[in-house]
Formats: C-alpha cells, structure tokens, sequence
C-alpha cells in the first residue's frame, strides 16, 4: 500500500507539474515559458518525485514503465495492475486540481486542456501514423534509458537525473506532435476532462506507449549483462 500511495502521488505531481504547465504558464502573454518550459516542467516532476519516492515504489508514475520494466525482468507482475491502478487514479486527481486551479480565471474555458491528440488535434497538425510512430519510439527510448540508468552497475545516485533529462528531450521533440504522451495514465487524465474527441484518439495514447515500452524491455533484456548472468 505504501508503494501504491507514492505512485499515486507521485503520477498526481507529474500531471499538475506538466500539463499544469502547459495550461497555465506556456501561452502566459509576454512571459509564456512556451514548449521548451513545458518539456522542463515535466522532467523536473521525474527528476524530484525519482529522488521522493524512488526508494519506495520505484517511482515508475507510468503504466508503461511499469509493463516495460515487468517484460524487461525488473517488476514483479503482481504488482502490475495495482501499479497501474495506482497511477491513472494518480493521474486523474492531478488533472482534477489543475481544472479547480485554472477554472480560477475570468472567462476560463477548457480548451484542450493539454491533452494529447493527433490530425486536427496535433499541435503541429501530424497525423494518426505520425502520431503512433513518435509515441512508440520515445516511449522505447524512454525505457531503454530507464533500465540503462537504473542498471546495477550503472552510476549511483544519477538514475533520476539521466531519466529526467530524457523525458525533457521527448517533451522537446515531441510537443508539436502529439503534446507528447509516453504515458498512458498521464493521457487519460486529460482526456477525461477533455471529452468528446480526446477520449475518441485516447486508444493511440495507451496503445503505441505500451508497444514502445514492451519493445524495449525486450530489446534491453536480450543486450544487458545483468539478465544475462
């Protein structure tokens, strides 16, 4: 239970840190921290949650690091459901906060409220097969630096700092393209309060993140050490 509580917080930080962003401070007039605050704002919820919680639950606040890891021989599959339970629950509380905060505003309107999407509700106007692909490969790239840096011999103490600057480097790519994803749980949050369209195109935010997670796990399990000895 004390792993379920910090991944729930934990994924409840990483919401209202990152799209609390988006919402609220990247398209602020003059002073807007625009994409590349936004990518920051999410590696630093990594980065300061990693170094809370890490020591607890792992701090996987993702439904597919959390496969990833299970298929990479990492996380136990008993776990795996409660985790991910845990986590879009996480997820929704966050984004549950962020409205009250934001509907704070004179004339507030929803808007798309940071979730992701893709074709007319692309940021950059991409489409669903661009949207798939980009979700699948940072979501592989994620978890392959995820095991990389959390490998037994790899430098301790440095995990949540090389996992943090990841998830800012996909933010960086991949805002235009999808307001990126690579997180199942981070995507039904959003989607929940959005509606309408943002649930229809939710399927591609849980699907390719869990393909590129699976993919990952598979591929960094065949190459490392660790496994093989």
């Amino acid at each position: 239970m004390k792993k379920l509580v910090a991944e729930f917080i934990g994924t409840l930080w990483l919401v209202l840190g990152g799209c609390g962003s988006a919402v609220l401070a990247a398209g602020f007039p003059e002073l807007g921290i625009g994409f590349v605050g936004v990518a920051l704002a999410f590696g630093l919820t990594v980065v300061t949650m990693a170094y809370a919680i890490g020591h607890i639950s792992g701090c996987h606040l993702n439904p597919a690091v959390s496969i990833g890891l299970w298929i990479g021989g990492r996380f136990d599959v008993k776990d795996l459901v409660p985790y991910i339970v845990a986590q879009v629950l996480g997820g929704i509380a966050g984004a549950g906060i962020l409205y009250v905060i934001a509907s704070g505003q004179p004339g507030f309107e929803l808007g798309g409220f940071a979730a992701n999407g893709y074709g007319e509700h692309s940021p950059g106007g991409y489409s669903m097969m661009a949207a798939l692909v980009c979700e699948v490969v940072m979501t592989f790239i994620f978890l392959f630096v995820i095991l990389g840096s959390t490998y037994t011999q790899a430098p301790r103490g440095f995990a949540g700092l090389a996992i943090g600057l990841c998830l800012t480097l996909i933010h960086l790519i991949s805002i235009p393209v999808t307001n990126t994803s690579v997180n199942p749980a981070r995507s039904t949050s959003q989607a929940i309060f959005v509606g309408d369209w943002a649930l229809g195109e939710l399927w591609l935010f849980w699907v390719a993140p869990i393909v590129g997670a699976a993919l990952a796990g598979l591929v960094y399990k065949a190459l490392s050490p660790e496994i093989a000895e």
